[in-house]
C-alpha cells in the first residue's frame, strides 16, 4: 500500500471532498466546504514528493519532472478513488485529491430541479452546466448520463480530464476517453467522437476555441452534447461562448447559441441546514425564443429578468433557488446569505447577525453647515 494512501483513508472517513498535501503544512481536509488540518507533522518537501512519486508511473515521473503539472485518477488500495491534480509552487510539490464516489449519484439523490431531467430527454443541442472550480459539476454530469445509460439506448462518448465516475453500460453503451491516454486534447477527442456514430458526447470542459467549435458542429449534426464552463452565470456563459471565438464568427456563434443551446445549469455547492453536507443550488436558464433573441440582439444583459419570470420553462435565479432552499430547510441560512445577490430576501433568516451587510442602515445625516 502506497503511504499516500493512510491519507486518503482518513479524509474518505471523515467524509471529506478534498484531500490537500503541501510542504510546510499538515494534510488538509475539505470538510463540507471548510478546510480543516489533521493532526500530523508540517510536511517537508522531500518527504511529500516521495509519497507522491510512489505512485505515478514512469512516463507521468517524466513529465512532472519536466515541470509540468499532472492530472490523473487514482485508485488506492482501500479502494477509494480520486481525481488528482500534481503541481509545484515555490515550497515544493503540492497535491490535491478529489474523492469521487464508487456510486454514480441520480438526479434525485442530487435533490436537482425537475428540468434537468426533462433535459435529458432532448436528441439534439447542447447543455452546459457552469460554475467555479468544486461546485459539482462532473458530478451533475455524471448523474445526467447516468439517466441517460438507464433511460435510452444510446452511444454515449464521455471526454474527461481525467476519468472520475466511472460507468458501467447498461441501456446504454457508455465510452469514456481520457484527455492525455486516449486523446490529445478535446478538440480531437470531439473529432473523433463524430466518427463513432454517438448520440451523445459529453465534453469535460469547453476550454479553448477549437474545443468550443468542434463542440458547436457536433450539436448542430444531430448530437445532444454535454459540457461545463468556468462561468458562474447565464449571462457569463453566453458572453464566454461568444468571445471565445474569432470576431468574424461571432453572428454565427450567436445564431447557434439561439437555436441549438437548450440550457444552462449554474451551479454553487450551500451547506445543508445540519451542516454534515453540501447542497447544489441551481441557477436556470432554458432557452425560449424571448431569449434566443435577446443572443441575437445583443442584450444578455436583460436575461436575468427572462430567468426570474421563467418558472412556467424551469427556470431560476440563484437568489430564488436560495430562497426557496432556506424556507425549505434544506441549506443553512448563513451559508445562503453569504451567496445572494440580493440580500434583503435573506436577512430574515440569518442567524448570525454579524453577516448582515449595512445594505438597510439609513443613510448617514449631511454634514452640519455650521
Amino acid at each position: 500500500m502506497a503511504r499516500i494512501d493512510a491519507f486518503l483513508k482518513l479524509g474518505t472517513q471523515q467524509g471529506c471532498s478534498d484531500i490537500h498535501l503541501a510542504v510546510g503544512v499538515p494534510p488538509m481536509l475539505r470538510l463540507h466546504g471548510d478546510l480543516v488540518p489533521i493532526k500530523f507533522r508540517d510536511l517537508r518537501d522531500a518527504e511529500l514528493e516521495s509519497y507522491v512519486t510512489e505512485i505515478l508511473t514512469q512516463n507521468q515521473t517524466d513529465h512532472f519532472a519536466r515541470g509540468n503539472d499532472l492530472d490523473f485518477s487514482y485508485i488506492s488500495a482501500e479502494g477509494g478513488r480520486f481525481r488528482v491534480n500534481v503541481f509545484r509552487k515555490d515550497t515544493g510539490v503540492g497535491a490535491t485529491f478529489r474523492s469521487i464516489p464508487a456510486e454514480v449519484p441520480t438526479l434525485e439523490s442530487l435533490k436537482l430541479p425537475p428540468v434537468i431531467t426533462k433535459l435529458c430527454d432532448y436528441h439534439q443541442g447542447m447543455i452546459l452546466v457552469t460554475g467555479s472550480t468544486g461546485t459539482g459539476k462532473s458530478t451533475t454530469l455524471a448523474a445526467m448520463i447516468d439517466l441517460l445509460n438507464r433511460t435510452r439506448k444510446l452511444n454515449i462518448i464521455s471526454l474527461e480530464d481525467p476519468i472520475e465516475f466511472v460507468h458501467r453500460s447498461k441501456q446504454s453503451q457508455v465510452i469514456q476517453r481520457e484527455l492525455g491516454t486516449h486523446i490529445p486534447s478535446f478538440a480531437e477527442g470531439v473529432r473523433a467522437a463524430m466518427r463513432e456514430d454517438p448520440d451523445v458526447i459529453l465534453v469535460g470542459e469547453l476550454r479553448d476555441a477549437d474545443t468550443i467549435r468542434m463542440a458547436m458542429t457536433a450539436a448542430e449534426t444531430g448530437h445532444l452534447v454535454l459540457g461545463t464552463l468556468h462561468t458562474t452565470s447565464a449571462v457569463k456563459t453566453i458572453d464566454r461562448m461568444i468571445d471565445a471565438l474569432p470576431a468574424e464568427e461571432r453572428e454565427q456563434t450567436k445564431s447557434f447559441l439561439a437555436q441549438s443551446l437548450l440550457a444552462v445549469i449554474t451551479q454553487l455547492l450551500v451547506k445543508s441546514h445540519d451542516g454534515r453536507s453540501r447542497r447544489a443550488i441551481c441557477e436556470i436558464m432554458v432557452t425560449t425564443k424571448a431569449i434566443a433573441k435577446l443572443i441575437m440582439t445583443d442584450q444578455t444583459h436583460q436575461l436575468p429578468s427572462q430567468l426570474q419570470t421563467g418558472k412556467e420553462f424551469g427556470m431560476q435565479m440563484f437568489d430564488q433557488a436560495l430562497l426557496a432552499a432556506v424556507q425549505a430547510r434544506e441549506i443553512d441560512p448563513d451559508d445562503a446569505y453569504s451567496y445572494a445577490t440580493e440580500k434583503r430576501l435573506l436577512q430574515k433568516f440569518v442567524t448570525d447577525t454579524t453577516m448582515i451587510s449595512k445594505i438597510d442602515a439609513p443613510p448617514m445625516p449631511p454634514p452640519s453647515s455650521t
